[in-house]
């Protein structure tokens, strides 16, 4: 038998936007733990948002397991918050809102800052660096300092080694900003893996005295990019039926639920909607072949697939949480009419 550190991660009750937590037990197995084996473990509640302090029981129900690469016998745990009868979701968890799809794709396009002593990494201690122009995709300390490029080849091999499907890195258009990509098969698993990939460059930062910013506007009203989080999706019916007059109802269904959307695609949006930096207006929804500054870009592939394939919702931010937009679109994409219903 071997004992094992089992890292239970959850999200928190705060909001608009919900914190990682995380918490390690110790237990014996004989091999690396499925999650069947799993034990449910109970929380301070009140200590998270989540719970009065009278009666602040809640308890944590495992839902995916990955190797943790940074600890001997390591294993980060996802977990969703439940009241303390351990079946019924806390209010909190959005993770269990998501109709469950076997057959929806989502790609997550994660973009962050690096932040020290109060600025992003590279940042002089008081204006600005050189503007915007050379950092995108950069090389050369000129471009992304010493230790941006250390941090994230390491939380991809972290990320690899724990079986989350990491599809790559790139510096962002402004100075110590970055991105990863997070793609899963299943209504749940990229959001899953976006969360835990979010965890690990938390944890992995805290050595270089480094933080994390995911705000989508951090230098606020300037000329400076704020940080996405673009959501690429499809249905088996996108990817195998389609077709222009399905796509044109979808649009339409996306437009009627853009306060919807809206509503969950991260706090703040409205600093970084603007119509300008590659962004639509938060106030419209426009869609459009290959434009960037639309709500939803329509790739030539697909068009040239009779509009067939997946779409990129450029409006979710940084910040936002990969359960709520998941949910929210695959809510409003079940509003559409599909084969029998499509021909009534």
């Amino acid at each position: 038998m071997t004992k094992y550190k089992l890292e239970y991660i959850w999200l928190d009750g705060y909001t608009p936007t919900p914190n990682l937590r995380g918490k390690t037990q110790i237990k014996e197995f004989a091999s690396f733990p499925t999650l069947e084996q799993l034990p449910l473990w109970g929380f301070d509640g009140s200590s998270t948002m989540q719970a009065e302090g009278h009666s602040s029981d809640c308890v944590l129900k495992p839902v995916a397991v990955y190797p943790d690469g940074a600890r001997t016998n390591g294993v980060l745990v996802m977990c969703e918050v439940m009241m303390p009868d351990g079946k019924t979701p806390h209010s909190s968890n959005g993770r269990a809102t998501i109709v469950d799809d076997a057959d929806a794709w989502f790609g997550f396009e994660q973009e962050y800052f690096f932040y020290k002593d109060g600025r992003p990494l590279g940042f002089p201690p008081s204006g600005y660096p050189a503007p915007q122009g050379p950092y995108y995709t950069g090389v050369g300390y000129k471009n992304v300092g010493d230790i941006a490029r250390k941090m994230v080849e390491e939380h991809l091999d972290l990320c690899l080694a724990a079986g989350i499907n990491h599809e790559g890195i790139n510096a962002e258009v402004a100075k110590g900003q970055w991105e990863f990509q997070i793609f899963g098969k299943g209504s749940k698993t990229a959001a899953d893996q976006m969360w835990m990939a979010r965890y690990l460059m938390l944890r992995l930062t805290e050595k270089y005295g480094v933080d994390i910013e995911f705000h989508c506007k951090p230098l606020g009203d300037t000329d400076w990019n704020g940080s996405g989080m673009h959501c690429n999706f499809s249905t088996r019916y996108m990817r195998d039926v389609g077709g222009k007059e399905y796509f044109e109802q979808l649009m339409d269904a996306f437009k009627t639920a853009r306060a919807d959307h809206i509503a969950v695609y991260g706090p703040d949006n409205h600093m970084r909607l603007t119509g300008k930096h590659e962004t639509a207006s938060i106030d419209t929804f426009t869609w459009g072949v290959a434009d960037r500054g639309a709500s939803i870009r329509v790739p030539h592939s697909f068009v040239n697939n009779s509009y067939k394939g997946y779409l990129e919702d450029r409006r979710p931010n940084s910040q936002g949480d990969p359960y709520q937009i998941a949910s929210q679109i695959l809510k409003t994409i079940s509003t559409v009419p599909t084969g029998a219903k499509a021909a009534a």
